[in-house]
């Protein structure tokens, strides 16, 4: 292995989809020798017009470098990709940066160990334009002496946001994180065409909307501590004054023809946490209708 070429580690990519070929991308932006590989090789041409090294195979990709990442469509093809390359994989770090569920991450992380192979399991979080700039996370679970030991290396392609040793907590993480964006997505949407019936543009809304959410966040870190405690004092706004509150956004929503399935949903999570003598509750008491399903 050449793996100090100008004093910087070589990392080899395996998938060069959008994602992996921008964090190939990144990696030889910061001077990384680069070793890629692709099941279709003509998407490696662009990177190796970059300065990186085209591998034949994933074989010869593997041993070109000690920090190995892999991006593929799911598990399965990372398993189809590396099962036959175990032994060479032996003894380096597998970064896995594939999406998937937490039970995946953590067989694959059994399948490394069991052939001598550091293991990482990590979820991008953002967009391929995103990769490379610090101001992003990327969440990373598995054996934190891999990671401290890699994080130089990794810091290239997004800030490591290290979760700990289970395999499984960035695809958790990951997922969940995923969940909110959607949440907050659909609520500014719903918000933005409420909005917008009454000829406001959505830039002037949003601009207003993003203030909004950093009060948002402010509550959410206080009704953390209330789910950890399992206590859940309505000092602030209690399930009840909620209710009232978002009858007012419905009527308008209707009055609008703005479609009102996402508080409908609300008002029913709100109804049945109220319905269960906790109407007195602050707005956290709902993650208990969220567990219970």
């Amino acid at each position: 292995m050449n793996d100090h070429v100008n004093d910087k580690p070589s990392v080899t990519v395996l998938g060069l989809g959008q994602m992996g070929a921008a964090l190939a991308g990144a990696l030889l932006a910061a001077g990384h020798p680069t070793t890629v590989w692709n099941r279709t090789p003509a998407r490696a041409e662009p990177l190796a017009a970059r300065g990186a090294v085209h591998a034949a195979s994933v074989a010869e990709a593997v041993e070109a470098s000690e920090l190995v990442l892999v991006c593929v469509l799911d598990y399965a093809a990372v398993r189809e990709l590396l099962a036959p390359v175990a032994g060479r994989l032996r003894g380096r770090v597998l970064v896995n940066l594939t999406t998937g569920s937490p039970e995946q991450a953590r067989a694959e992380a059994e399948w490394a160990a069991e052939h001598g192979v550091g293991y990482l399991d990590g979820g991008i979080m953002t967009t391929p334009p995103g990769v490379g700039d610090p101001a992003n996370m990327i969440l990373y679970s598995g054996d934190p002496e891999l990671l401290a030991a890699h994080r130089d290396t990794l810091a290239v392609l997004g800030d490591p946001v290290g979760l700990g040793a289970d395999p499984g907590l960035a695809s958790l993480y990951d997922a969940g994180l995923l969940g909110l964006m959607w949440s907050v997505f659909g609520g500014w949407l719903h918000a933005t065409a409420l909005a917008g019936a009454d000829g406001v543009a959505a830039r002037d809304f949003t601009a207003v909307a993003n203030r909004w959410l950093r009060t948002v966040a402010w509550f959410m870190t206080g009704y953390a501590e209330q789910i950890d405690a399992g206590v859940y004092p309505g000092d602030d706004a209690t399930i009840d004054v909620q209710i009232a509150a978002i009858g007012h956004l419905l009527h308008a929503s209707a009055d609008r023809g703005v479609d009102t399935r996402l508080p409908e949903l609300h008002l029913d999570l709100m109804r049945a946490a109220a319905a269960a003598g906790h109407g007195g509750d602050s707005y956290a008491r709902i993650i208990e209708e969220f567990r219970k399903k």
